[in-house]
């Protein structure tokens, strides 16, 4: 997929225009990404979305039929417009690799380059990894609320198209076991699964009928959604149209947490004793621990996740922080910042517990033992580095993280950041 100039905002043109005007648009400038803080409630962000967005800045071109628009608007000169046509990145990007836990002021990525071909990414950078990040933190936490049981995302519905890829991408990368978005299967090879939905059932002129053709054509492996009428009579249904080696029946309404105990009585009374629950239905990760101690094989969600679970963004800025080697910095109250090239390591104990991550301006970190280097080569040049991490080695580093934490971070109650932030050098 191409990156256009519709993923840049008119705000990043109007300092292009003026920058290539008056002299400054070569000067070598360092931007950083980073959150100020935390969305409310959470103790830890995921960095999810490196993976897509490296593509998209390799990629990212001016076609002359925008460039023309842009012309014709009055949004940017003849000279800008020389200048977008044959713009390309030629920078470096170093940043956390994807899967990587950050606290407030970590430095996830760090561009480096011109400021006019910096600058024109803002929008791109951070439309990514705002939407990837958050996504990504609100899966963990429901994996971790699931207790190991496998949950399903099935969110493609509740958002844009093209978000409902990327949702599914961030989430199997935060630990969900499958999507039902075959977009997303089919572009990053992630397992998809899904059952009928209740129009289906209301197609044929009994629930039966409609159960008996869902096995016809997939088999018993499958599932069957037993809640269109009456819960106990679907159950009931299924098993005598599939026999006691069904798959799976599904739930999507109703007291979940009775429903689940009481389905589990029936479906043993059937002798479909290895027949599982899946349960579906607005789930965030605080209804999936309420469902913990309940006879529930696997979750689905939907809604909750495609939107952060209550934080659709994961409040990450774009900042210039150097401009020629010379650290700058922004005063704003409540929203200054450090200057200077930030370098990161996260401390650990000897048993692998993490302890405090040290974020140091204009100098990296005095090295102690079981120290982990937080950043990495992404782009040279305007070209991706070669080695870059699979999706399912991102999903593995991510799972290694989480286990590094304190275990009050994966706590879904408020609180502190997992790991302590500590800041040093540079200019506040």
């Amino acid at each position: 997929m191409t990156s256009s100039a519709l993923l840049t905002d008119h705000y990043e043109l109007t300092m292009l225009s003026a920058a290539l005007r008056d002299g400054t648009a070569d000067r070598r400038c360092v931007f950083e990404v980073f959150a100020r803080r935390l969305p409310i409630g959470r103790r830890y962000g995921v960095v999810a979305g490196t993976g897509r967005l490296l593509d998209l800045i390799a990629d990212f071109r001016f076609g002359a039929d925008e460039v023309e628009f842009l012309r014709g608007r009055g949004i940017v000169d003849d000279t800008t417009a020389d200048w977008l046509a044959n713009y390309r990145f030629s920078g470096d990007v170093d940043g956390y690799a994807e899967g990587e836990l950050f606290f407030p002021t970590s430095p996830i990525l760090t561009v480096s380059g011109t400021f006019a071909e910096c600058v024109v990414l803002e929008t791109l950078i951070l439309s990514v990894l705002n939407h990837d990040c958050a996504i990504a933190a609100a899966a963990a936490r429901m994996v971790t609320a699931a207790r190991g049981r496998p949950v399903i995302e099935m969110g493609s519905r509740r958002t844009q198209e093209e978000a409902a890829v990327a949702a599914a991408r961030a989430a199997y990368l935060a630990g969900f076991a499958f999507t039902s978005n075959l977009e997303a299967g089919r572009r990053y090879d992630i397992p998809t699964t899904g059952t009928a939905a209740h129009a289906f059932t209301l197609l044929h002129d009994s629930e039966q009928a409609a159960f008996a053709s869902q096995v016809a054509t997939l088999g018993k492996q499958t599932t069957l959604l037993v809640d269109t009428y009456d819960i106990a009579q679907g159950i009931r249904n299924a098993i005598a149209v599939a026999g006691p080696d069904l798959r799976a029946v599904r739930i999507d309404s109703g007291d979940l947490s009775v429903l689940a105990s009481e389905s589990r009585a029936l479906l043993d009374s059937l002798g479909a004793t290895d027949t599982q629950i899946v349960v579906s239905g607005d789930l965030d990760e605080y209804a999936i621990a309420a469902l913990a101690a309940e006879p529930v094989d696997a979750y689905g969600a939907g809604t909750a996740v495609v939107v952060g679970s209550g934080a659709p963004t994961a409040g990450l800025v774009y900042k210039l922080v150097e401009v020629e080697g010379r650290p700058v910095v922004k005063r704003s109250e409540n929203k200054g910042t450090v200057g200077g090239r930030k370098t990161a390591v996260r401390r650990h104990k000897p048993t692998g517990t993490a302890v405090e991550e040290v974020v140091v301006s204009l100098g990296t970190p005095e090295p102690q033992p079981h120290d982990r280097i937080l950043q990495r080569p992404l782009m040279r040049d305007g070209e991706a580095v070669p080695g870059r991490p699979t999706l399912a080695e991102s999903r593995e580093h991510l799972r290694q993280c989480l286990i590094s934490i304190p275990w009050e971070g994966l706590k879904l109650s408020a609180g502190d950041p997992a790991v302590p932030v500590i800041m040093s050098g540079g200019t506040a």
